[in-house]
């Protein structure tokens, strides 16, 4: 690791396998350097929390950033794993991909929308929709989230994840109000017909469509918003196995969204629907306790299975150990903890 104390300089970074390097700016990040340059590679967060752009340094001199340690663990940097949004380049570099699976790549657009329609799901989740007027067409996979920006917040723009699948049209957006927030003026003063920009997509916790196994879904309260639409793209699309959701919330008045998915369950045998109460009633029509703990009673072994989390933070990381402990690989968990952009802090917006 080398202090940043040098001259501006342009350097190369190539990764492993690919065939040619890219220049980066002295002090530039690893990953900026490969976005600026056009090169497919995972990230989400952009911000050290979320682990997504992990990559192995082969060699050369960096200077690493403050990360979460949720993001990457000492046993992980012990390997010369790093975060390639985290990690400043200050000589020619050389870095290898974790995973071999290829990238999907959607066009990055900045879009004006129009609000459609605002409806209370519950007594604190929003469901948002929009019409897009200008800057599409808007691609996006199953599972990606956007970024938006409110005329009554310019300064604070907030990522959502898309709860509709990319086969519908328009976007929907899930937003759980807590005090204090943007989400709070969402809920205050947002009203159908006001303009609001939307860019994107970004993530890769997204549905490979590619997977001919079993898939496990596990949503925490507005988790279900990219899960809706993963699974909704996956039933869509044929994908062959059994789809097992999980849909975890505190207590009855907060679920939402389950006549939907009912109807999908009676219309796909291949959809298998839980919803487990945190907070319920022993002996009730629902299953209780943490989510997590619902999906260990139903399963042992776990080795051939993609599986899908978002949520809160606690949540997402009692599942991906859970997950890990019956035999998934690390390159099959794909998982989406609502951190903000800026602290390693949960987001406040979701």
């Amino acid at each position: 690791m080398l202090s940043p104390d040098r001259n501006g300089m342009n350097h190369s970074i190539e990764i492993v396998g690919d065939a040619h390097p890219v220049q980066a700016q002295d002090g530039e990040t690893i990953l900026d350097a490969l976005l600026r340059n056009g090169v497919g590679f995972s990230y989400s967060c952009q911000a050290g929390n979320c682990g997504s752009c992990k990559c192995e340094h082969v060699s050369g001199e960096i200077f690493e950033l403050e990360y979460s340690e949720h993001a990457l663990s000492a046993a992980e940097r012990a390997r010369n794993v790093v975060l390639a949004c985290r990690a400043q380049v200050w000589s020619d570099v050389r870095i290898r991909r974790l995973e071999a699976e290829d990238f999907v790549i959607h066009p990055s657009r900045v879009m004006q929308c129009r609000v459609s329609e605002i409806e209370a799901l519950t007594h604190d989740v929003l469901r948002l929709r929009f019409e897009i007027e200008s800057g599409g067409p808007f691609t996006f996979s199953a599972g990606q989230f956007a970024k938006l920006q409110f005329a009554f917040a310019p300064d604070l723009p907030r990522d959502y994840s898309m709860a509709n699948a990319p086969h519908e049209s328009g976007l929907e957006f899930h937003v759980r109000v807590l005090p204090g927030g943007v989400s709070e003026q969402i809920r205050d003063r947002l009203r159908v017909g006001d303009a609001v920009r939307i860019s994107g997509p970004f993530g890769t916790s997204y549905l490979r469509e590619a997977h001919a196994g079993p898939i496990l879904a596990i949503a925490g309260g507005t988790g279900l918003a990219p899960i809706r639409s993963i699974v909704h793209a996956a039933l869509r699309a044929g994908m062959p196995g059994p789809i097992h959701l999980y849909a975890g919330v505190r207590a009855e008045g907060d679920v939402y969204g389950e006549a939907e998915l009912r109807q999908w369950a009676q219309a796909y045998s291949s959809l298998r629907l839980h919803i487990v109460l945190s907070e319920g009633q022993a002996g009730g029509a629902r299953r209780v306790g943490l989510v997590s703990d619902a999906v260990a009673e139903d399963f042992s072994a776990l080795g051939n299975f993609n599986a899908y989390l978002a949520g809160p933070p606690a949540m997402v990381d009692a599942a991906v150990q859970l997950l890990r402990s019956r035999g998934m690989s690390a390159r099959d968990l794909h998982a989406d903890a609502f951190y903000s952009a800026v602290t390693a802090q949960p987001a406040a917006a979701v």
